[in-house]
């Protein structure tokens, strides 16, 4: 839904008596599309939508979550004018701002930036039956590769690319949403998925508790190819213990969650979004385990490829974090 400048039910009467509405009662309206209901952008849309609401009386915001088929989804529902703000990897707001890979025919010139979040290392999670200890013991599996509209599956076809892999190699490339790969794991369904996410996630402690499932390792001279070669990317361990039946270190690589909006919303609406989050900051922090690590310094840099928005970009010279 676009953000929306409009009266609230009183304002057909105001009209007709040519009364000015006191700026109080003006309502503006504000959409966060996330993913799916178990991951971590549903949470990080959640938090952003309670400390705005919390404040409602004092800017008129209304803010609303989504849940959506994830980064390539949002951006491009961002993009059409039917929602506000989303999240999305550090890839695919790359990706889309240049216009390149998935996004080659359908860049988005007026994406903004407003803050990073998380990490989200890309996560393989097997059935332990599947005996995988990496990546290339997936070859000839059945393997989740990710919903299309999903950053996951963008993501995984640019690792496939890099090892010269096509979805063929495995013996079903199935395109399950985030919200049903765990239980198609456990019901032998598939032997693995892939799935960018923060941690720890309940899409990730399901399964492991559940039937045993074991993270697997992304590594070797592909990634290290990638990783040399897209700014976006940086290596990422998953620490041992974090998950039922996993006790060693896990080492990937991942991105950056992301939330970003469009140049045509109005500058007031994402300063007081961003202001809502970082005055509100350890409250924030403290609504999912994944955000424990964060720090507004770099929250306001790493990970963004497209512009501030100046909505946000005025907040963050006020609090002195940018020149």
């Amino acid at each position: 839904m676009k953000v929306l400048n409009k009266t609230l039910l009183g304002a057909a009467a105001a009209a007709l008596t040519f009364t000015a509405l006191p700026a109080q009662a003006q309502q503006n309206f504000a959409t966060i599309g996330t993913g799916g209901v178990t991951g971590v952008y549903y949470a990080v849309g959640g938090a952003i939508c309670r400390l705005v609401n919390k404040d409602r009386k004092a800017h008129g915001i209304r803010c609303s979550v989504e849940s959506t088929g994830g980064s390539a989804y949002n951006v491009n529902t961002i993009k059409a004018g039917e929602l506000d703000f989303g999240l999305t990897q550090s890839d695919v707001q790359y990706n889309s701002m240049k216009g390149v890979g998935a996004f080659k025919d359908n860049a988005f010139g007026d994406m903004r930036a407003v803050f990073s979040v998380h990490p989200e290392p890309f996560t393989v999670l097997a059935r332990k039956e599947a005996n995988a200890a990496t990546f290339d013991d997936l070859k000839g599996k059945r393997v989740n590769v990710g919903n299309p509209g999903s950053g996951t599956r963008a993501s995984m076809e640019e690792l496939l690319g890099a090892k010269e892999w096509k979805l063929s190699d495995f013996s079903l490339a199935s395109e399950l949403k985030a919200d049903e790969h765990g239980p198609a794991l456990c019901d032998n369904k598939i032997d693995a998925f892939f799935y960018g996410v923060g941690h720890p996630s309940a899409n990730i402690q399901d399964p492991t508790t559940t039937c045993g499932a074991k993270l697997v390792s992304i590594t070797g001279p592909a990634v290290d190819k990638l990783l040399a070669d897209k700014p976006y990317y940086a290596k990422a361990t998953i620490k041992g213990g974090l998950y039922s039946n996993n006790p060693q270190d896990v080492q990937t690589y991942g991105v950056l969650a992301t939330v970003v909006t469009s140049a045509k919303v109005p500058d007031e609406t994402v300063y007081n979004v961003t202001k809502a989050v970082f005055e509100n900051f350890n409250e924030f922090k403290s609504l999912h385990p994944a955000f424990a690590g964060l720090d507004p310094a770099k929250m306001v840099k790493d990970g963004l490829s497209a512009p501030l928005h100046p909505g946000a970009a005025k907040y963050y010279k006020e609090k002195g974090w940018l020149n």
